[in-house]
């Protein structure tokens, strides 16, 4: 498969996963709020949380859509995965409560914290993934831009 396909089949699944969560947060604002507030160790930055976390992943989804702006999609991609993952990842090692609440949105809040936690690695590391082969595909263009540009007509 080439690497530029693959890129395409990676934004789109961080489109749909952010779309699907921003709107799904969106949608029941209130349960949202709600869970924000008691959640352990974020619940201080609730006000602000529950409104810039939907926009922020909107906003990658924005980037994620344009080929010119895809890595900065894919940056913004990594950055909150890897932000997720360590949350979750934190919770599950200091908080001894059974049931934690979870903000996630949607059908992804059924998913038990190690589930979410096994699912946010494997984000993390398409998100990653995604941006090497953006960097190599980026990489080997430039290679051929420079061979047409030795061998063209012009310079013969």
């Amino acid at each position: 498969m080439k690497r530029a396909t693959i890129i395409e089949i990676i934004s789109a699944l961080f489109i749909l996963l952010f779309t699907y969560t921003a709107l799904s947060k969106l949608y029941d604002y209130e349960n949202f709020r709600s869970v924000l507030y008691r959640s352990p160790y974020i619940s201080f930055a609730a006000p602000v949380i529950t409104w810039a976390l939907p926009i922020v992943e909107l906003v990658v989804v924005f980037f994620l859509f344009f080929p010119r702006m895809r890595r900065v999609g894919l940056i913004g991609s990594l950055m909150l995965m890897i932000i997720f993952t360590f949350y979750i990842g934190f919770i599950i090692i200091t908080v001894s409560q059974p049931k934690l609440p979870c903000s996630c949105g949607g059908v992804l809040q059924q998913m038990s914290w190690q589930q979410h936690l096994l699912f946010n690695i494997f984000f993390t590391f398409l998100a990653w993934m995604g941006l090497r082969l953006l960097r190599l595909n980026r990489e080997s263009r430039k290679g051929h831009e420079v061979q047409e540009i030795i061998f063209s007509r012009n310079y013969i």
